[in-house]
């Protein structure tokens, strides 16, 4: 037992696990290398352009420029200036872009699909009628894993998603979206409660690894501050209420994923602290290589935090910055390429403080 320890220690090393990952573990040496896959779902944090092809308005696509124009041409419908944090982790596993649940085909869902959806909530009540809500992108997730067992197998099909890593970013819009009616922590519940339902439907289906991101300080985006502005605080200043709902959500979390892991066979979790990386470099942006987090890129008025980039949306006017690297947010809500890479790196290999109790290079190498 003591030489197994080693050899486990000595392959961690190696191939750069965080020795805490192994645990029940040990078996991954005994494992050949299986296909690897990336499920993606969630936000607009995610989304690859799958609102391209549902009928919703522009308030919640973004396939024009300036989006996309520091990668992608035609721009694609991320809602960022070029890629966002799905398309840095496929690279770093060595997997080809994963495809929007729209654009699969027949032969391009075995290294994954993303089924993410700007503006998209837990609850089916989150922009009802402009969005695919959580529970819509686990009923496609359904018709997928019935199509990889039509081409593959059961067996076949079974391997490739136990194997696979589930990543989720979502939460964001129900909050944005908050029932002032409900008590917070209520609300909260109810939020997770929708998760964790998507989390068990995905694991009835074969899924069993699992990645989830906390929220980032909702009151702090340019769009919060220019409606705090607008609303008479002309310091521009964050939103505390809207940062408190993420808090609390966050603080549920953590619990809920040990309660799935205590009763569901093979379930395992990484909780990715976006919270702690989004403030860190809002609080401090010169320190990350951005010279300011509090203005968008893109947009207009306060802090140019009016979501009207690219005149396509309700407000027409907008401005864009001349370095987009500068910035730490393209546009009123969402991140720049640049951040969306530091927040990948981070969730590629980073360390306890940040992603626990593993980061996804771990996940990609230890089979269910």
């Amino acid at each position: 037992m003591m030489g197994l320890i080693i050899l486990i220690i000595w392959f961690s090393l190696i191939i750069g696990i965080p020795f805490g990952c192994f645990g029940s573990y040990e078996r991954t040496l005994l494992s050949v290398q299986k296909q690897k896959a990336l499920f993606v779902f969630g936000d607009s944090l995610f989304d690859p352009g799958n609102n391209n092809y549902i009928n919703t308005t522009t308030q919640f696509q973004a396939n024009w420029l300036p989006y996309g124009e520091s990668f992608f041409n035609p721009p694609t419908g991320r809602f960022c200036d070029g890629r966002i944090i799905p398309d840095f982790i496929a690279e770093y596993a060595e997997l080809p872009l994963v495809p929007s649940y729209f654009e699969i085909g027949k032969d391009h869902f075995v290294h994954g699909v993303n089924f993410a959806s700007g503006g998209a909530g837990c609850l089916v009540e989150t922009f009802r009628g402009f969005v695919i809500d959580l529970k819509t992108q686990l009923k496609y997730f359904k018709k997928v894993t019935k199509d990889l067992k039509n081409k593959f197998g059961r067996k076949k099909s079974k391997q490739l998603l136990s194997n696979a890593v589930y990543i989720f970013s979502a939460g964001n819009n129900d909050y944005f979206n908050f029932d002032t009616t409900y008590p917070k922590h209520e609300y909260a519940n109810m939020v997770i409660g929708n998760l964790t339902s998507v989390i068990k439907g995905i694991y009835k289906e074969g899924g069993r690894k699992f990645v989830i991101l906390t929220l980032g300080p909702l009151g702090c985006t340019p769009g919060s501050r220019a409606l705090n502005f607008q609303q008479g605080n002309k310091s521009g200043n964050c939103i505390q209420q809207l940062t408190t709902l993420a808090k609390i959500h966050n603080s549920i979390l953590p619990k809920m994923l040990k309660q799935l892991q205590q009763h569901l066979p093979g379930f395992k979790y990484s909780l990715f602290d976006f919270f702690k990386v989004a403030s860190e470099r809002i609080h401090n942006p010169s320190k990350y290589g951005f010279k300011t987090s509090k203005t968008a890129c893109c947009g207009t008025g306060p802090f140019r935090g009016i979501y009207s980039c690219g005149g396509k949306r309700q407000v027409k006017e907008y401005k864009l910055c001349k370095n987009v690297k500068d910035y730490l947010f393209f546009d009123s809500g969402h991140l720049t390429e640049m951040a969306y890479k530091q927040v990948a790196e981070l969730l590629w290999n980073g360390t306890v403080d940040v992603i626990q109790p593993c980061n996804l290079k771990s996940f990609f190498h230890l089979p269910a």
